[in-house]
């Protein structure tokens, strides 16, 4: 299951303060602020989808992430990678590689990388 943009985004902001009051939330967000009825119905959503939990203190509620980001990254960038590149990584390699400004240093970088995977793999 995956999130839409607008969860997404209060994912990210979530995942970076771990924890957080609905207060919090909406404090981390840039300008317009959302309302805080918009955040109650993408946590609600989130929360329906397994993707955040709370704790109740009273009347409100510090919410958390239980999905870490490298997992739903992951999954994102695999899911990626199977719906536009016939599920080949060397596919997604080749276009990464071709429509991206990547310096030669970055891709010295890169090569280095998949250098020290395969090491690793023997």
């Amino acid at each position: 299951m995956s999130l839409s943009n607008a969860e997404e985004q209060l994912m990210q902001i979530l995942w970076k303060l771990e924890k957080a009051f609905m207060k919090d939330l909406i404090d981390a967000y840039p300008e317009p602020k959302p309302a805080t009825t918009t955040i109650a119905t993408l946590l609600k959503r989130m929360q329906d989808k397994g993707f955040v939990d709370y704790v109740q203190y009273g009347r409100s509620r510090e919410y958390f992430p239980l999905v870490k980001k490298n997992s739903y990254f992951s999954k994102q960038v695999n899911g990626m990678i199977k719906n536009f590149f016939n599920d080949s990584a060397a596919q997604f390699a080749s276009f990464f590689t071709q429509e991206t400004d990547l310096s030669q240093k970055e891709l010295e970088e890169l090569k280095k990388l998949i250098d020290e995977r395969l090491k690793s793999q023997k």
